[in-house]
């Protein structure tokens, strides 16, 4: 038998589905407003920093490894033995990094140089023999711009691919899929872009002012950063264009081996750390950086 409903019982369900709908819509608007804010605070610009609460430990970073890993970046790598991670960014050339490669060779150190487009373009024979010399060719953009101000995929895509092919043309040498942001700035959409590209960002846990061409660190000055920080599992940042780097660098690898370190291959410590096993190196993995 068919039932009818009364006249004001159709009014009132109109009114509850309207109702209804009303709060649907206030749902999806709130809904939007927080994927709104979310996308805004993933695009937020950072400017990659360090603090040192103890020396011979590793440094809180401006995020720590908990907050990096699930977005394929690292500034240090956990270590239950003395490694450090060399690396150099090389912008452009200024005479300084032929003798940091023969620096590296007496020591047998492995050493990643991140690579700007205007070096690769003037210095192909350089790149050449640092691939022959067996070091990682890292991505640090074509154009060294500031990357935490690209949100669009297709321009951070530009600069990390116009690179690759670069590299390839000029030098006929492939870049590894590492990627270091200029200058440390960064934004979570940055990271998050490079991980789609395939790429690891590698920001460091070891560094000093050694970039300014006018006013560059004696050595008394550098030995005071770069011995007392070192920490296992270190990544070291030095600039190519430093002439104090060049001319320390013998007797800076010799004191830290001096100190029982070794120096290791950032790109294959990379590739392990993505596919670990055992549950307390996940633990060692994962942990955050010591809070000051």
């Amino acid at each position: 038998m068919r039932k009818w409903f009364s006249i004001g019982t159709k009014k009132r369900l109109a009114a509850l589905i309207g109702a209804a709908a009303v709060g649907a819509l206030c749902l999806a608007g709130v809904w939007a407003s927080r994927e709104g804010e979310a996308l805004l605070a993933s695009a937020q610009p950072v400017n990659w920093g360090l603090s040192f609460p103890q020396e011979g430990e590793p440094p809180q970073g401006t995020a720590s490894r908990q907050e990096l890993d699930p977005l394929g970046a690292a500034y240090c790598l956990p270590e239950t033995g003395k490694t450090l991670y060399l690396t150099f960014d090389a912008g452009y050339e200024n005479g300084n990094t032929a003798q940091i490669l023969d620096a590296l060779k007496k020591h047998g150190a492995k050493a990643t140089f991140f690579l700007v487009g205007d070096f690769i373009q003037a210095e192909p024979e350089l790149v050449r023999r640092m691939a022959e010399e067996g070091h990682i060719l890292g991505n640090h953009t074509c154009s060294h711009p500031d990357m935490s101000q690209i949100a669009g995929e297709e321009e951070f895509r530009r600069e990390l691919e116009d690179n690759e092919a670069l590299c390839r043309e000029a030098a006929g040498v492939e870049l590894s899929k590492l990627y270091r942001p200029p200058q440390g700035k960064y934004s979570r959409r940055n990271l998050e872009m490079a991980q789609a590209l395939g790429y690891r960002t590698v920001f460091w846990s070891l560094a000093y002012v050694d970039w300014l061409q006018d006013d560059q660190p004696t050595k008394t000055e550098a030995f005071q950063k770069l011995l007392p920080r070192v920490h296992p599992g270190a990544i070291v940042l030095l600039h190519t264009t430093s002439s104090t780097n060049a001319a320390i660098l013998d007797e800076l690898l010799t004191q830290w081996e001096q100190l029982g370190y070794q120096f290791g291959d950032l790109e294959q410590a990379l590739s392990c750390g993505e596919n670990l096993e055992d549950n307390s190196q996940l633990e060692l993995w994962h942990s955050p950086a010591p809070v000051q």
